[in-house]
C-alpha cells in the first residue's frame, strides 16, 4: 500500500501539488489522470524518488520513503518515453538492470517472448523502431516481477496487438495482489483496466473513488464523457 500525507510541490509560485492526502490500494490498478499540467506528473515522480516534495510524506508499506531507498526494488517503473543509453546493445541494457537487480524475486521474460525481443537483443538501442522501443520499455517493467507497477501512459506508441498483450499481463499481475499504477489520457483504457480513480487538476484531487462510481454518479454512457463533464463543471 502507498499512503500519501500532506504533499506539497511548488516551481516558483507554482503551486503543482497542494496539500495531497491520499491512500493507493495494494492488489488494485489505480489510475491518477488529469490534463496536462495538472500535477500528476510530479506526483508520481515523487514516488519514484525522483523529485523531492516541499512537505508531507509517503509511505510505502508503512515506510517513510525519505528514509529510505530499498523500496525502489520492489518498483517497476514504465515511462510515457523510453530513453535508454543509445550505445548499448538490448541485451547489455538487460544485463545491466540484470545486475542492479539480481536476486529480488527472479525474472519474467513474458512480454519478451509474446513481443518477440529475442530477435531485437543484438540490435543497438539506437536503430530500434519506436514501437519496439515501447515493447522493450514494457518488458522490462514487468521483468523483476516488482510489487508495485507504476506505468505511464502505457499502450501510447504500442500497435492494437501489443497492447492488447500489455493489457492482458496489467490484469494478470493485478490479480498477483500486485499494485498498479497507471496514468494515461485514453479513457477507454482506463476503462479496461483500473477500478480505483484519482483525478487531479490544478494540483488538487477532485475524486478519489471507483471508476464505475463516478461513471454512475454523473450519469454518463462512458468514463471519457464522465470526466469531460467533471472538467467542465471545474471551469476547464
Amino acid at each position: 500500500m502507498i499512503r500519501i500525507e500532506g504533499l506539497n510541490k511548488s516551481f516558483g509560485k507554482l503551486h503543482v501539488l497542494k496539500n495531497i492526502n491520499l491512500e493507493i490500494e495494494k492488489g488494485k490498478i489505480t489510475a491518477i489522470i488529469g490534463p496536462n499540467g495538472s500535477g500528476k506528473t510530479t506526483l508520481i515522480k515523487i514516488i519514484l524518488g525522483l523529485m523531492k516534495p516541499d512537505s508531507g510524506k509517503i509511505f510505502v508499506d508503512n515506510k517513510d520513503i525519505s528514509k529510505e531507498v530499498e523500496y525502489k526494488n520492489h518498483i517497476g517503473s514504465m515511462p510515457q518515453i523510453a530513453r535508454f543509453p543509445e550505445n548499448l546493445r538490448v541485451v547489455e541494457l538487460i544485463n545491466m538492470l540484470n545486475d542492479l537487480r539480481a536476486g529480488k524475486n527472479g525474472v519474467d521474460k513474458e512480454l519478451f517472448d509474446s513481443y518477440n525481443l529475442n530477435n531485437e537483443l543484438n540490435k543497438m538501442m539506437r536503430t530500434l523502431s519506436g514501437g519496439t522501443r515501447q515493447r522493450v520499455n514494457a518488458a522490462l517493467a514487468f521483468m523483476f516481477q516488482p510489487d508495485i507497477l507504476i506505468l505511464d501512459e502505457p499502450t501510447a506508441g504500442l500497435d492494437p496487438i501489443s497492447s492488447s498483450k500489455l493489457k492482458d499481463k496489467i490484469l494478470k499481475e493485478q490479480k498477483k495482489e500486485k499494485t498498479v499504477i497507471i496514468t494515461s489520457h485514453i479513457m477507454s483504457d482506463i476503462e479496461e483496466l483500473a477500478e480505483n480513480l484519482i483525478f487531479i487538476l490544478e494540483g488538487k484531487i477532485i475524486y478519489n473513488g471507483t471508476v464505475k462510481g463516478l461513471i454512475e454518479d454523473k450519469g454518463k454512457i462512458n468514463l471519457e464523457r464522465t470526466i469531460a463533464s467533471l472538467m467542465e463543471s471545474n471551469g476547464k
